[in-house]
This record gives C-alpha cells, structure tokens and sequence, in this order.
C-alpha cells in the first residue's frame, strides 16, 4: 500500500517509513542485525562473546550495528568499570525481547530453504 500523503508516513526515532514493515526491516534489516539479535535471544553476550559467534563481521561493522540497536530500544548496553579490563554487555531491552519470534520465524525459514527444518 503506498502512502499517498504524510497521514501515512510512520516516524520512529527520527526517521520516516511509508509502512509498518518498512519501519521493522528499518531496525532488523541488513546483513547483520538479525543475526546480531539471534545471538542474543539465549540471553546477555559481551562483545568478545559476540565477536567469537560472529567471526565473519569487522569490529567496526559489529560496533555500529550494536550502535544503532541501542538507539532503536531493542539492545541494552551495559558497561562495568569496577575493575580492570572493562566489561561491556549486551543484551535484548524488553522490546528487543518482542522481536524473539520474528527472529525465530527468520532461523525456522532459512532452515526449511536448506532443508533442515
């Protein structure tokens, strides 16, 4: 459905989408966000941990990735500084929790198109 005057446009966080699957693929989209929250759907990951389930993605990719999940609400960055090396966590904020069944419905997918599901 095409959005045919500004009645129709969503605003989220700044930025405009002509539709609600527009708005979704806007946070979730690309090649490494899903894949990002796939990860942390069995619970709190650092970096590092990220990093070693990712080895394919840059650091910087990643770093901005984990960036902009943080500014849509759906990662939770947590930074310890009690003591040396700092420690820094992520994890699904209650709305990141909402997406876990978009995300497995994405997993289920891709594993019928290869033939494991």
């Amino acid at each position: 459905m095409a959005a045919e005057n500004n009645q129709d446009i969503i605003t989220f966080n700044g930025q405009e989408y002509p539709c609600c699957a527009s708005l979704t693929m806007g946070i979730i989209g690309g090649k490494w966000k899903t894949v990002i929250l796939y990860h942390l759907m069995s619970g709190t990951l650092r970096y590092s941990e990220l990093r070693k389930e990712m080895p394919t993605v840059t650091e910087r990719t990643l770093s901005l990735q984990l960036k902009k999940l943080e500014a849509d609400g759906i990662v939770k960055r947590t930074v310890y500084h009690k003591k040396p090396p700092l420690k820094v966590e992520y994890s699904l904020t209650p709305l990141g929790e909402t997406l876990i069944p978009v995300i497995k419905a994405i997993a289920n997918w891709g594993d019928s198109v290869i033939g494991r599901g």
